[in-house]
């Protein structure tokens, strides 16, 4: 096994590893909503510290359920990481065309034979 399958795998374990352990350990249990994100765990914080707080806007589109919201979150990330992949490819592109261009350029012409 080469030393980047040894890493890949470790980084792969690890991951699994973050995503099973919560549940594995109990992490969630007693709570409503167990694993509730940032935004839901800000919003019962400010209703427990000033119950007539009034927010300052409403959102603009408010999905019908959860797992819409979360389907549409899904898409977003996908659609960010898939700009971002397609960046980094072009910058690959690039460079490796300007390193054969530049090797072509540097290798000696080959004489042609004329008939």
């Amino acid at each position: 096994m080469t030393r980047n399958a040894k890493i890949n795998t470790l980084l792969l374990l690890l991951v699994a590893a973050l995503a099973v352990l919560p549940l594995a350990l109990g992490l969630g249990e007693g709570k409503e909503e167990p694993f509730a994100g940032a935004d839901a765990q800000a919003e019962s914080a400010i209703t427990e510290l000033k119950p007539d707080y009034k927010p300052w806007f409403s959102p603009l589109y408010e999905p019908p359920s959860g797992e819409i919201e979360s389907a549409l979150f899904a898409l977003q990330a996908a659609l960010g990481a898939g700009v971002l992949a397609y960046y980094f490819g072009v910058r690959k592109g690039r460079r490796q065309g300007a390193a054969q261009a530049l090797a072509q350029a540097q290798a000696p012409a080959e004489p042609t034979r004329e008939p």
